[in-house]
């Protein structure tokens, strides 16, 4: 009975033993303790936000890049986790970037459909920059050609969301109608009046 009660007792210290051990091998692995405030990289030029986070222990990364006409290309929008965080050496800083081109779009077909109906859709697609040339055609506000750069672009043509786009659109025809009516009331008028001559 005593080997028994023995057994125990040493099985308990030897699982103490390997829990304590556990603890200061797991505070070394984790460096419990050793933290870093994340800097500020906003606003920063690409390159200099990434060394920045390199100078500090922390490794940036490129998560997204959103196109926006008013920031300098390269220059980082977001970043997570934001600044001033408290977080462990090596952690991995996701940022957000302002493109250095603008998004493509695909266009699909605007020929032979409405005027009203052809913005909504480059609307939709982010492209706001539209001019509208009126050209001969019997169908007042119908699409007839869509053009960049003087290229006439089909379906499928691929173009930045920053593109001019100029749409060739039907200034329909100008109806120019004489009263029969009148003309003939008229006619008939002097012929009346020169037969009392």
């Amino acid at each position: 009975m005593k080997k028994i009660f023995l057994n125990i007792g040493l099985m308990i210290a030897v699982a103490l033993i390997i829990g304590w051990l556990s603890m200061l091998w797991l505070d070394v692995w984790t460096r419990h303790g050793d933290t870093i405030s994340v800097p500020a990289v906003r606003t920063l030029a690409y390159d200099k936000a990434i060394s920045l986070l390199e100078a500090e222990g922390l490794k940036g990364i490129v998560a997204d890049s959103v196109y926006d006409s008013r920031t300098a290309p390269g220059t980082v929008i977001e970043q997570n986790p934001k600044a001033g965080t408290i977080v462990k050496e090596g952690r991995e800083v996701f940022l957000t970037i302002h493109a250095f081109s603008p998004k493509m779009v695909t266009l699909p077909s605007l020929s032979d459909i409405s005027l009203r109906q052809a913005r909504s859709i480059l609307e939709g697609l982010d492209i706001t920059n539209i001019v509208e040339r009126r050209v001969p055609s019997e169908f007042k506000d119908l699409v007839l050609a869509v053009r960049y750069k003087g290229a006439r672009l089909q379906a499928g043509a691929r173009v930045p969301v920053n593109a001019r786009i100029e749409l060739e659109v039907g200034e329909g025809v100008q109806e120019s109608f004489t009263d029969t009516d009148s003309v003939s009331a008229d006619t008939e008028a002097i012929e009346s009046h020169l037969d009392l001559f």
